[in-house]
């Protein structure tokens, strides 16, 4: 049998997400998570796909797709938002095959950083990252709780929430927020978020100051979330769960950093750890007291 790796194309990314999902159910269940992840429209790999088709790659053998990676770059930051081999096909080194090829995009595009999110438990996968210089850097954790637990539990949280445009204005103010807690700019990710329907963005203001920003889909779930200072995290987080009440989801959810204050706002509301994560990296970058991630491809 003959591993041929080649280029991904568009009309192969849904079924490349579909054996993301079997890849990413099988390790959860393995490991008494159970089930966890579901098919989704592949917008942001599709987007990325025609942003820079460089950092999207299948493994496959006579048509039979047995794996996919996919990576994105912002400025110095090469993310690696996706790596998964097919069940009954891992541990022939195809993984490896694929960092190898994705690796080549964050050399090819001059990436001072290198960084990526997996599960804790992934053990094998953490040693692969290890091998190329990706150390763990901090947990992450996806919290979790009912609506119906969540009502009685919030209180309002002061700050004023103006709607996310894509206009010059709004992508300023963005990047701005984006420098002192990435220190670099997502502007195309912004752009893609602002455009979806299924998501509501907004500026956090005090009075009239912009303390950050943050991202809440019709499902309930909060992220990206930014601010410009550690202390803003507390009311901006508050906000969010509210605007996650307002979308009418039955659970609320987000990604949240050990590092930031989220986790213990998170815990007062009764939310709940249901995964625990790692950000993996060639080394340390950002303040991530100041940001928590959408999901683990998009960051």
């Amino acid at each position: 049998m003959t591993v041929a790796y080649r280029p991904a194309r568009a009309e192969e990314i849904e079924r490349a997400e579909e054996l993301v999902v079997r890849s990413i159910n099988d390790l959860t269940e393995r490991h008494g998570f159970g089930s966890m992840a579901s098919l989704r429209p592949p917008q942001f790999q599709l987007f990325s796909l025609n942003d820079d088709p460089d950092g999207l790659w299948v493994a496959e053998d006579a048509g039979q797709m047995l794996g996919f990676a996919f990576s994105w770059v912002c400025g110095d930051l090469w993310f690696l938002a996706e790596l998964f081999v097919s069940p009954g096909n891992q541990g022939r080194g195809i993984g490896n095959e694929l960092l190898k090829r994705t690796l080549q995009h964050a050399q090819k595009a001059g990436a001072a950083t290198k960084a990526l999110i997996t599960f804790t438990f992934n053990t094998v996968s953490q040693a692969l990252y290890i091998r190329h210089g990706l150390l763990p850097r901090f947990p992450i954790y996806f919290f979790k709780i009912e609506r119906e637990a969540l009502m009685p539990r919030l209180q309002s949280c002061g700050l004023r929430c103006v709607a996310l445009q894509n206009t010059a204005s709004h992508l300023r103010i963005l990047a701005q927020i984006d420098a002192q807690a990435l220190a670099l700019s997502r502007e195309k990710h912004h752009r893609f978020l602002i455009n979806n329907d299924a998501v509501k963005g907004v500026a956090l203001y005090s009075r009239d100051d912009c303390k950050g920003y943050v991202y809440v889909s019709s499902d309930g779930h909060i992220g990206p979330l930014a601010v410009t200072q550690p202390n803003a995290m507390d009311a901006a987080f508050r906000t969010a769960l509210n605007l996650a009440l307002e979308s009418g989801s039955p659970q609320v959810s987000a990604f949240i950093t050990g590092t930031s204050e989220a986790p213990r706002i998170a815990l007062e509301h009764g939310m709940r750890i249901t995964i625990p994560m790692v950000l993996m990296a060639t080394s340390d970058f950002g303040n991530w007291r100041q940001y928590l991630p959408r999901n683990p491809g998009f960051m």
